[in-house]
């Protein structure tokens, strides 16, 4: 089997497809698709999330200090899709794509209502990298569709349907192939 040598680039995929929501100071709203994002640190709980310069979000964002991480399902799809390709600048994501908000409890920034998950941050660190800037923030509230909640109070993210990106197609999570420490788990 041989290799291929592409430039360097991003190929890290999947990526988790989530749709960003943020205000600016005047209590304007948008909606921004973010496939860079990930886990930073889980004490205390932070994420981040890269934007470009350009984009209409990003100076919402910097202003404010605070967004709106919403995760994604399959019934998202299109307005993920059209999030990422259309500008705030130009039309209201949330009436094109029947988006509804809920209030957030920590930040100013809507959360998201069609989402499983909807977290709240507040920004740390903007690292300046180049095409993007990246936004560290704390997690400072989190909340659940108490649909995917069970009778002992445990919630099931994974019944969600989530979705996932990579390398330009949208996926959604699906088989399940073990469970963190199978591999070394006594029979």
């Amino acid at each position: 089997m041989g290799r291929v040598d592409f430039k360097p680039g991003n190929m890290l995929y999947p990526l988790p497809a989530v749709l960003v929501s943020c205000s600016d100071q005047n209590g304007n709203d948008n909606l921004l698709t973010v496939a860079w994002t990930g886990t930073v640190c889980s004490d205390p709980a932070m994420v981040s999330i890269s934007v470009r310069k350009e984009r209409y979000s990003h100076q919402m964002i910097r202003e404010t200090g605070e967004f709106v991480i919403n995760l994604t399902t399959a019934e998202l799809v299109r307005a993920v899709d059209f999030c990422g390709v259309r500008s705030g600048k130009d039309v209201d994501k949330w009436a094109e794509m029947k988006l509804h908000k809920l209030p957030a409890e920590k930040v100013k920034a809507p959360m998201l209502e069609e989402s499983p998950v909807n977290i709240e941050c507040k920004v740390t660190q903007i690292l300046e990298l180049g095409s993007h800037d990246m936004f560290l923030a704390e997690v400072v509230a989190v909340h659940v569709d108490d649909r995917y909640m069970d009778e002992k109070g445990r919630f099931h993210l994974n019944d969600t349907d989530l979705l996932a990106y990579s390398h330009g197609i949208y996926l959604r999570l699906g088989e399940e192939l073990g469970t963190f420490g199978f591999s070394v788990k006594k029979k």
